[in-house]
């Protein structure tokens, strides 16, 4: 069996303008979103299912294609809209936002059959990253509400830029997750990381602390419990404008009621991304670095 990589990319539009001008952080114009298939087809994953929206489906299709990623793994579309909606809610009039990364990760409900690993577009996770959820998706093949994460050093997913919201993850003597919890401004300041809790006081963060980079593993039933609790979401919150069902929203939930475990996987790979326009460079230099020790070649399809 072979996983499947599901890739959330419904925001790429509206991120780079136009997606033939992605941004060519690689050293023969890659983005970073070729830097995850590359890791993904050598991982052993099968198949990639973009979530896109209809806006720029053309113009998507057209560049992610089989044939760029070297005809080694198959490539399947699902759309976002905001008006995707369980039977019986409409779209409110007010609303604009997506409906969050959880949402996004329902497109796939029939596509996908297998164990799969869920990724944000424009996140660089790194090659041990892969391999390693790759190994526990094959490992679950046939179970059910048996998940993953892959999870991160605080540390290693700072912007020397400004600060950066992550999900900080509790973790039992097993490995499997017991919380996460969605903290906001968290910058390194006087050689200390720091985040600004609820009450808006300033709190520390150790060093070592694992954090969500939204790089998660799943059984296929974790669609259904995802239809079956958006319903709820949606009837709390339809008159908000601003909620969004993000994945942390869910996994807790069925953490917290004993439905699922989450195991947190360790990864000695470093994740980085383009969090403000002054993190490019580092991004290109680190992408460049990697290239001349020998983990991409200088072009990755030819």
């Amino acid at each position: 069996m072979k996983p499947t990589l599901l890739v959330l990319a419904a925001g790429m539009g509206s991120r780079y303008g136009s997606l033939k001008q992605m941004d060519g952080v690689g050293p023969s114009g890659e983005a970073i979103i070729d830097y995850s298939i590359y890791d993904a087809v050598r991982a052993g994953f099968g198949r990639v299912v973009f979530v896109i929206r209809h806006a720029f489906e053309k113009e998507f299709r057209e560049i992610f294609t089989p044939q760029r990623f070297g005809g080694g793994i198959d490539v399947d579309f699902v759309f976002q809209e905001t008006d995707y909606l369980p039977e019986g809610f409409s779209l409110p009039a007010d609303r604009v936002k997506p409906w969050g990364t959880n949402h996004a990760v329902m497109m796939a409900a029939g596509t996908i059959d297998e164990p799969f690993a869920v990724i944000n577009a424009d996140d660089f996770y790194g090659r041990d990253a892969y391999a390693t959820i790759g190994d526990f998706l094959r490992s679950v093949e046939g179970k059910k509400e048996s998940y993953c994460m892959v999870g991160y050093r605080i540390e290693n997913t700072l912007s020397d830029f400004g600060s950066v919201s992550r999900g900080v993850c509790g973790v039992d003597q097993k490995g499997n997750l017991t919380s996460m919890v969605e903290r906001t401004a968290i910058e390194r300041k006087e050689g200390r990381i720091v985040f600004t809790d609820e009450t808006g006081a300033e709190q520390t963060l150790p060093e070592g602390t694992l954090v969500s980079m939204n790089m998660f593993g799943f059984t296929p039933d974790y669609f259904a419990h995802s239809e079956e609790y958006f319903k709820t979401f949606l009837g709390e919150n339809m008159n908000n404008p601003k909620a969004e069902f993000y994945i942390p929203t869910m996994v807790n939930r069925l953490v917290h009621n004993g439905t699922s475990t989450l195991r947190v996987l360790s990864t000695a790979a470093q994740w980085f991304g383009v969090t403000y326009k002054e993190d490019r460079p580092e991004v290109v230099a680190r992408i460049r670095a990697l290239v001349e020790k020998g983990e991409y070649p200088a072009s990755l399809w030819k």
